[in-house]
């Protein structure tokens, strides 16, 4: 891809997904480049800005110019009595919830894929990171669809599949007991398209560690499916893998892509300060 413009530039790290944008912070805060950068996200998926070293405030500044901001859990006060722009991607070792939060976030995921309107972009910095593993894979689930053969879109585009709260959990909790069964159960649960028609045109697969299963399908059968697909669109033509960086910040577009962490100490300090942007479509 050519230089964007003076000041970015832009270099495409694999054909399917992935552009290294070279710039400074200054250029990034004006809001110029705004929908030149929303516009290249949407075509390539992630964009990594290598050692920019963003401080919290410039980066939440950052993402005010590219859209309207969401806030962490949901827009939840937190002790400070204000909304979270910031969410900390860390953990104490005597935090249960957290660190199982840590462990979900190493499977292949869709943030909000159990909210009628999931986010639209999440931009991540590290601020420290593990001395072995953590890094983050990126899946275009556009790519992947495009892909697949005219006889396989027509069929799966009549699938509906229940993302749930319940088939997350079993992930870091196979065996649990009766009471953090229902617990899990009484979480969020929503039926989606398995394929997502967007506005633009444009179809992406919604797979993911909340794919409970295919409705209407056969237990076993619908297992087969979810897994087949996943491994189809988690294939290395349409992932990216990024080798963090203290200094390095990576956005990417979530409603065409599935990312995760790669295994790694959760006690080894790691820690990702991560940004989001409001969903700006429903699925459909």
């Amino acid at each position: 891809m050519p230089v964007a413009s003076v000041a970015i530039a832009v270099q495409d790290i694999s054909p399917n997904i992935g552009s290294r944008v070279e710039t400074d912070i200054e250029t990034l805060l004006s809001g110029r480049h705004a929908e030149e950068i929303r516009s290249l996200l949407k075509s390539r998926g992630v964009l990594v800005f290598p050692d920019i070293g963003m401080t919290d405030e410039q980066q939440i500044a950052f993402t005010g110019t590219l859209g309207n901001m969401a806030f962490e859990n949901n827009g939840t006060v937190g002790p400070d009595g204000k909304q979270q722009t910031i969410y900390t991607v860390d953990a104490a070792q005597s935090d249960l919830q957290a660190i199982r939060r840590l462990r979900n976030n190493q499977f292949w995921h869709l943030d909000g894929s159990m909210h009628e309107m999931p986010i639209f972009a999440s931009i991540l910095s590290a601020k420290r990171v593990a001395p072995t593993g953590g890094e983050t894979e990126w899946c275009n689930t556009c790519a992947a669809y495009d892909a697949l053969s005219d006889e396989e879109k027509e069929g799966l585009e009549k699938l509906r599949v229940v993302h749930a709260n319940w088939s997350l959990a079993r992930n870091t909790n196979p065996e649990p007991t009766y009471e953090e069964f229902l617990q899990s159960r009484r979480g969020p649960s929503k039926s989606q398209p398995l394929i997502w028609k967007h506005r633009s045109g444009r179809k992406s697969i919604i797979l993911g560690s909340t794919a409970a299963y295919v409705e209407g399908m056969d237990p076993l059968e619908s297992l087969d499916l979810l897994v087949r697909l996943r491994d189809w669109a988690t294939q290395p033509q349409f992932v990216y893998r990024h080798e963090w960086k203290v200094g390095d910040m990576v956005m990417w577009d979530n409603t065409s892509t599935l990312h995760r962490a790669r295994p790694y100490e959760l006690n080894s300090g790691r820690l990702m300060h991560r940004t989001m942007l409001k969903g700006e479509e429903p699925i459909a």
